[in-house]
Formats: C-alpha cells, structure tokens, sequence
C-alpha cells in the first residue's frame, strides 16, 4: 500500500472555491501520478474548522472521484495554523516495487511542504539554432515545472490589442492597454494555459492573424519591459524553464540554475539546414550559414535584450553532443548544485 499525501487551501469558504480547489488538486495528484482508478482503496481528507458551507469529499464526488470510498474529518485548532486548508491522503494498491509517490502542496498549503514546493528557475540563453528550445521543453518535462513560452505572452498582447481595435504597430494605442493587460499563465497536465482577462486564449493565440500581430507588438520598447515584468512575476510563483538571449543575465538574475547553450557557427547551420530539408524546403547552405553568423551579430549588438552570456552561467558546447548528451550534463550541474 502506498499513501499519497496532497493539500490545498480556499481564499473563501463557499462551495465554489472548494469544488474548484478540490479538483485541482485531485487532478494533479492523479496525472502527476499516472494514476488508475482501479489503483485508488481509499480517499481521506481533512479539513480545517473554518470550513463549512461546503464538503470536500462531495465536491470530489461531483468531479467524477466517486470509485473508491472516502472519509473525511475535522481537524483541531492549531495556534497559529494554516487557515482554510484542505488536506487529502490516498491510500493506492501497486504492484511495482519502490514506487515513488508524487505528493502534492498547491497554493498557501505549500507552505506544510517547503521540500516538495521551493520555486526554482532554470535560465537558458544562447544564440540561434544552439537547440535550448528543444533542451528547455525537454528539462520542463522532466521535472514536471512550466517551460514559459514566453512567444504566447507577447501572443496575447496582441490578441489583446485585436480586440479592441487596436493596431499593433500603433505604440502610443498599444502602451495604453498595456496597464489594463491582464495575462497569467498555469501549468495544467503538463502544459502551459495562457489566460487573458480570465478566458483560455492557448488555442486563439496560435491564430495566424495573432502570429503576425504578435510580431508588430514585440517591436515595442515597453511591450518587452511589460512583457520581462511579467515573466519575472510568474517565476517568482512557481518552478519554471526560460530560454532567450539575456535570461539569465537580465530578465532572471537570480535565477538559481543558469546555462548559456552554444555551438559553432557551421554546426548550428548545418542542423538548421538538415531541418529545413527534410521539410521538403530548398535552401543554400552557405547563404543559411551567413544568415546565423549576421543573426549572432544583430543579437549580441542589439540594443534592447541582448544576446549575453551571464558571468555565473554555465557555458555548454553542443558542437559534438547530441540532445540527451546535453540534457545529462546540464542535470548533472543542477545536481551538484542543489
């Protein structure tokens, strides 16, 4: 038998935040865990004394945990306690051998569970074409925290700026809106959910009208500064992976895991060029290799966001490794390091 201890906590005490709360939590503790229902014997919760209008075990029941039986129980007061905490045990059968439970803290419960919820970030920078990218989504997912893709933000903006008739390329009409923006990101199921004014835009944002206004609105001095505000707020919250070209100089600089991600001019040309082949594309490679090299130059002497490589980052040639080759030395150096 194998326990799996989770807890979450409500701004309010009404039926809506806690059926909210609840499945959130049971959610993530199923995916985190790759559960099966079969698996589970029995659901426990506990929950604090300032909670009434509302019971946690039928709220589960109501989003769909209603296969295995559940207890519940009211917790003493605690000087000094968390209030308005909801907390959760399940107790599953597997046939695996050292299995490792995944618990699971969310909001002011991860206080209980400061070794399960410390907020780090990993900074990836690097010129075009180095792969951090590809290196970046590949860390997230293994450590199950957020790669921010921080394109979607700027995404967002401009769907922003479309619906209320605002032309990107207009700066003056596009720094007014950016007070009243209201963009935040949650990592759900693996993936990352960008939220204008409360609504799912994922899907709207990928829209080619968005792309290209995404583009223009970019441009702006004080979109990019809105935009670095904002990213620095969401890594403050939760555990997340950054690339670009001044992360861990600029927009993270306390980020506690940095690495500048390179490789040789001719290689990072050659991958590009292989890539854009086998999409059925013609293309010279000597012209593609010129393009990197003046791209590399325009990064590095921009004015705006540079392309640096910060003085306690942890430089990684990729010029003769291959993905997994890079992904091992770079958990290696996170590893020793925590």
């Amino acid at each position: 038998m194998i326990v799996i201890r989770g807890a979450t906590t409500i701004e309010r005490d009404c039926k809506e935040e806690i059926s909210k709360s609840v499945k959130e939590l049971l959610d993530e503790i199923f995916s985190l865990n790759a559960l099966k229902k079969e698996e589970v014997r029995v659901f426990v919760f506990s929950l604090t004394s300032d909670i009434h209008s509302y019971h946690p075990a039928k709220a589960a029941r109501e989003a769909g945990y209603d296969f295995a039986p559940l207890f519940a129980a009211i917790e003493p007061d605690i000087d000094g306690g968390l209030k308005l905490c909801i907390r959760l045990m399940l107790f599953i059968e597997r046939e695996a051998e050292g299995v490792t439970p995944k618990h699971v803290y969310l909001k002011e419960a991860k206080k209980l569970r400061k070794d399960l919820s410390s907020v780090y970030n990993i900074a990836l920078d690097g010129p075009a074409g180095s792969g951090k990218s590809t290196i970046a989504k590949i860390l997230a997912k293994d450590y199950n925290i957020l790669y921010l893709d921080t394109g979607a933000m700027y995404r967002a903006c401009a769907l922003k700026a479309l619906r209320m008739g605002i032309s990107p390329k207009n700066r003056d009409a596009v720094e007014k809106l950016l007070p009243i923006l209201d963009v935040k990101v949650e990592y759900r199921d693996g993936k990352q959910h960008t939220i204008l004014d409360g609504e799912d835009v994922s899907l709207s944002i990928r829209e080619n009208a968005v792309s290209m206004a995404a583009s223009d609105i970019s441009a702006h001095l004080a979109v990019r500064q809105k935009m670095v505000e904002m990213q620095r707020e969401i890594a403050k919250s939760m555990s997340c992976v950054l690339d670009g070209r001044d992360i861990g100089s600029a927009v993270l600089p306390n980020a506690k895991f940095k690495f500048f991600i390179t490789a040789d001019s001719e290689v990072r040309a050659e991958r590009r060029y292989k890539e854009l082949v086998e999409r059925g594309e013609t293309v010279e490679f000597e012209k593609l290799h010129a393009e990197i090299v003046a791209r590399d130059k325009q990064d590095s002497e921009r004015e705006f966001s540079p392309l640096v490589c910060a003085k306690d980052a942890v430089v990684i040639d990729t010029s003769a490794l291959n993905i997994d080759e890079v992904i091992q030395a770079i958990k290696a150096h996170i590893q020793a390091k925590i």
